[in-house]
């Protein structure tokens, strides 16, 4: 082993905890190494989140041409360009990809471009992308490596060269018949996405619903949702095995409820989980420990079984949303500071991006009933909220679960422009201020903040 270049830190993976504590460390003067094999800013800005949420927009822009008549509009002839789609998307990402470069120059972190893997304690081999290697040492370090979408072992599954969601945002050619294997928050948002741009979509579910972690009012709406846009959805389905290549047609071979079947489509979608990417970077040789999920074993202050090295985002086990990671940077710049913050008990918000939107914090109804939690319930349709009546978007609800002691244990909300009513909601819950807090506020009229008063207003009075 050559002799090591000397860091006061490194980077591993240049995703959201690991770019920002990169540009944190470089601002006070320290000399870093970001490490990042792949995409600079790591997948949110690049594969993931923004890029997402940029094609949903667009459904939704398709989807408001499709209903033009009911608001009034008369309008030719229209079509979806795909190719447009992916030249919108691309362009965000290249403000994004410019907006990080200029943070990394500003605050003096360097940029190491390559694939970084352990040697000995602190000591991290980088194989460079121009080619050659370089071996930086540094008595901190910080593993940012994220995940990928998960690939299960089925026959013919990885021969069929299935898309995940990063091939499915660059296609420029509308499938004819997109097959999803998956009913989470990444099938779900580009079913109704693809299907809004003219694909047929079949989504198939090996649990009995989709959004299966959640309550069955949510299940029950997506699903009605999806009926009602003539997405089709399997549930209770077992892939057994994959014919032919995605792109060129394929064909899954499934059980459901234990009847024998075949689909037939032009292309395959697989989103039905994440794979933490901790293999072949030499944890061992760092004594770094990993979960017999695969995860980086971290304690709550994120620190590992490696002195002086720590993990965050989804490579340590955290809850796979930027805002999760963000937090984690947080708790671990904090703590390099003298404070003793942990992961322990925070807030973990949720928003899926399909039209509507849902949006969710704390327990939901299943968990509390579960956990043998007592709970008051409030529940409101939106039709209730004027605001949904001026924009044609009446579909979904709003529903809370209030404890005795008048605090919010949860919040589901189901409708048009929710994921923004989590944050009020999660004030409250952080200051322990009781649910009347919201439901004695004055509210702008019309806006989605209104259905508050409706909601709370609905809550139960305690049973004496």
């Amino acid at each position: 082993m050559s002799n090591p270049e000397i860091y006061d830190a490194i980077i591993l993976g240049t995703g959201e905890a690991g770019k920002f504590m990169a540009w944190h460390l470089g601002s006070q003067g320290q000399r870093v190494a970001a490490i990042e094999k792949s995409k600079i800013g790591g997948a949110c800005p690049n594969v993931a989140c923004l890029p997402s949420k940029n094609v949903v927009h667009s459904a939704k822009v398709a989807s408001y041409f499709q209903r033009g008549s009911e608001f009034g509009m008369v309008h030719s002839q229209w079509k979806v360009d795909m190719a447009g789609v992916r030249a919108r998307k691309q362009k965000m990402i290249d403000g994004l990809q410019e907006l990080h470069l200029n943070n990394f120059h500003k605050s003096g972190a360097e940029i190491v471009l390559g694939f970084g893997h352990f040697v000995a304690e602190r000591t991290i081999q980088v194989d460079l992308r121009d080619g050659g290697t370089r071996t930086l040492r540094a008595d901190r370090i910080f593993l940012d490596t994220g995940s990928r979408a998960t690939i299960d072992p089925l026959p013919g599954l990885s021969e069929a060269n299935p898309l995940t969601h990063v091939e499915a945002l660059e296609l420029d050619v509308l499938p004819e018949h997109l097959i999803i294997l998956g009913g989470g928050y990444v099938g779900l948002e580009f079913a109704q996405a693809m299907r809004r741009f003219g694909a047929r979509v079949t989504v198939v579910e090996r649990n009995p619903r989709l959004a299966h972690r959640g309550d069955p009012d949510v299940s029950e709406a997506i699903e009605q949702l999806f009926h009602d846009e003539d997405i089709q959805v399997v549930t209770n389905a077992v892939a057994q095995r994959v014919e032919g290549i995605s792109g060129s047609g394929v064909t899954l071979h499934l059980t459901s409820d234990g009847v024998a079947s075949e689909l037939k489509g032009s292309h395959l979608l697989v989103a039905t989980g994440r794979t933490p990417n901790t293999q072949n970077i030499g944890l061992e040789l760092a004594g770094i420990e990993l979960t017999s999920n695969g995860h980086i074993k971290v304690n709550e202050r994120l620190e590992t079984t490696a002195p002086g090295v720590w993990a965050m985002g989804d490579c340590a086990g955290s809850p796979h949303f930027t805002h999760i990671s963000f937090n984690d940077f947080h708790i671990v710049r904090d703590n390099l500071a003298g404070a003793n913050r942990t992961t322990t008990g925070r807030q973990v918000p949720s928003c899926t991006f399909i039209d509507p939107e849902l949006a969710e914090i704390g327990l939901t109804e299943t968990e509390a009933s579960k956990r043998g939690i007592p709970y008051r319930l409030a529940r409101i349709p939106m039709p209730a909220i004027l605001r949904t009546r001026t924009i044609s978007e009446t579909r979904g609800f709003l529903k809370a679960l209030v404890s005795d002691d008048d605090g919010i244990l949860g919040f589901t909300a189901f409708g048009p422009e929710v994921a923004d009513l989590l944050v009020p909601v999660q004030v409250v819950m952080a200051a322990n201020l009781p649910y009347t807090a919201l439901r004695d506020l004055v509210i702008a009229h019309p806006t989605m903040g209104e259905g508050f008063i409706s909601l709370f207003s609905a809550v139960p009075a305690k049973k004496l």
